[in-house]
């Protein structure tokens, strides 16, 4: 099989984005793995956050991507999401986790200089573990909000970008030029995509992500993609889509009581938005 370094290469070469989508059950991961499969994709990137991971346990959430990609045949990498200790990023290595995100965007330069390098060190040790890191201040969180402020002094600088990379080795780099985390309600988001392409042409040998892609119209998206980012997370969305189904089963069928039957919509509806999401990120 491919590493996920060679399809990152790919998708370089050639104009598309891998995706990469959230999950806590095991029926999400399934429902994930159709969409992306069935939206062209050659491979797909699943996540667990530090409250996901916690949830469903880091050596549980390996062993059901184990599960998944024996059964299907598909090439599904598992990352850890915005893990922001050290620590944690260790641990997910150690159960299995084919990459990571340390996310020191909240930690002042050389902090998060020196923290990214030591998980990528502890990475190395394990083998072709790729990391990420973040640089600049992504704004919001994983749900619905009216509104999120973010300016200029938010975004990541193309100068501090070119000096991260070199020093911490990192060959994925979360970037920050408009988007945020969540769904707004009462603003319009709007990328920057010439300060992107800035960041794009300072650190041309890394992988840049767009974090924080809900809401966001499919156009702005494509014009990230074509700009320079091959990685695209995808998280608030599946998560209204799954809520949204599962509130309106239990409700219009309240004497229910076998969970497959009112969550196999859900699972319906989140495998939806990711094979429609999966021919944006590959420009179908």
């Amino acid at each position: 099989m491919k590493t996920l370094g060679d399809y990152f290469k790919d998708a370089k070469k050639q104009g598309w984005a891998i995706g990469h989508f959230n999950f806590a059950t095991a029926d999400v991961l399934r429902a994930v793995v159709a969409g992306a499969k069935e939206g062209g994709a050659p491979c797909v990137m699943v996540g667990t956050s530090p409250g996901e991971s916690k949830f469903l346990g880091m050596h549980q959430a390996a062993a059901l991507v184990n599960a998944v990609r024996k059964e299907t045949g598909f090439p599904v990498f598992l990352n850890a999401d915005h893990f922001k200790t050290v620590k944690d990023c260790r641990a997910a290595v150690d159960a299995g986790y084919d990459t990571v995100l340390f996310d020191g965007g909240g930690l002042v330069f050389e902090q998060n200089v020196s923290e990214t390098r030591d998980v990528w060190n502890y990475a190395k040790t394990k083998g072709g573990i790729m990391v990420e890191a973040e640089l600049g201040y992504l704004k919001g969180s994983s749900q619905v909000q009216k509104s999120v402020t973010i300016g200029p002094d938010d975004y990541t600088n193309p100068d501090e970008a070119e000096s991260f990379v070199k020093r911490t080795g990192v060959e994925r780099l979360a970037v920050v030029f408009g988007n945020i985390h969540g769904i707004v309600t009462e603003q319009q988001e709007r990328l920057d995509i010439p300060h992107l392409k800035d960041i794009a042409a300072s650190v041309p040998g890394a992988y840049l992500v767009l974090h924080g892609a809900s809401g966001l119209p499919d156009a702005q998206v494509r014009d990230a993609i074509l700009a320079g980012i091959t990685n695209v997370h995808f998280n608030t969305e599946l998560r209204v889509a799954y809520a949204t189904s599962l509130r309106e089963q239990l409700q219009n069928h309240p004497d229910e009581t076998t969970p497959y039957k009112f969550l196999e919509p859900a699972v319906k509806a989140v495998q939806e938005v990711v094979r429609a999401k999966t021919r944006v990120f590959m420009g179908n």
